[in-house]
């Protein structure tokens, strides 16, 4: 009848020919629940691919990238903030009766203080004079 196309010739051809390895040719799969769907390696051609080597799935794109989970180093206030926190904080450092340290930590509780209630109550103002005594 008519002419058959010319084979081609190297390693590739061969492959062409085959059918799939994982399908058979049938072009579909199927599992144990009796769901079928396509050929995952031929993608339901039937026959082998010729491109079945390295395939490169480097992500390059900075979309890709997984961006860091640390937080930004927030400074830390050397000073208090409010009105307040201020006055007292003036108060602690021109005490003559408490040492250096103390008084270190005494602005430092006022500081973390403001930080967690925004502003510092009576309440707290007289527990620090208190410990100035």
């Amino acid at each position: 009848m008519g002419e058959e196309a010319p084979r081609r010739q190297g390693p590739s051809a061969d492959r062409s020919d085959e059918t799939c390895r994982i399908c058979g040719g049938d072009r579909r799969i199927g599992n144990s629940f009796g769901l079928t769907t396509t050929c995952p390696s031929c993608h339901g051609t039937g026959r082998r691919l010729e491109a079945a080597g390295f395939h490169d799935v480097t992500k390059t794109k900075a979309s890709h990238h997984r961006q860091t989970n640390k937080a930004a180093v927030a400074v830390k206030a050397q000073w208090p903030v409010t009105f307040e926190g201020g006055q007292l904080a003036t108060e602690v450092k021109s005490s003559a009766k408490c040492p250096g340290a103390t008084k270190e930590r005494l602005i430092r509780e006022i500081i973390d203080y403001e930080d967690s209630h925004g502003q510092c109550t009576q309440t707290f103002t007289k527990k620090v004079r208190k410990q100035l005594r």
